[in-house]
């Protein structure tokens, strides 16, 4: 099971391209790979196709796998940012900042929280975190959405 969370504006701001993006699950996170690799680990198979809404400017996910270190760097608002009183982009960035300073200021004592199973570690929970600031920051007034 994994935290799904995105980002929603109310218009998009230009026509989307087509892509022929190939995304898979591996190790607990959702990852692009080429459509040799497709071919090479799905011999025959064609990958499905998904339609972008336009209206997502940003959308990642994460394995629950983590949630401990997230809870012990004061990101576990994330997975429930409505019972925060989160509703847009912007009223994340400053608790995203304090969590993101929290895993970099003491990476070792995060890395105690990496589960045992390997889905999910410190460097998958400081990128998820750095790139959902990352999007707030570019998109203050989109509404924070999300699936846990």
């Amino acid at each position: 099971m994994s935290l799904d969370l995105w980002l929603e504006i109310e218009t998009p701001p230009m026509e989307i391209e087509p892509s022929d993006a190939i995304f898979v699950r591996r190790d607990g996170k959702t990852v692009e790979i080429s459509r040799a690799e497709w071919d090479r680990l799905h011999p025959g198979d064609d990958p499905v196709a998904i339609s972008r809404d336009p209206t997502n400017v940003y959308g990642d996910n994460i394995t629950h796998n983590v949630t401990k270190m997230a809870i012990e760097a004061d990101l576990y608002f994330l997975w429930h940012p409505d019972e925060h009183g989160i509703n847009h982009a912007s009223e994340m960035i400053p608790k995203l900042r304090v969590g993101i300073k929290k895993l970099k200021d003491n990476p070792d004592h995060m890395k105690t929280f990496n589960p045992s199973n390997g889905w999910g570690n410190y460097e998958d929970l400081l990128r998820f975190a750095e790139g959902v600031l990352d999007a707030c920051e570019l998109n203050p007034e989109a509404k924070v959405r999300t699936w846990a």
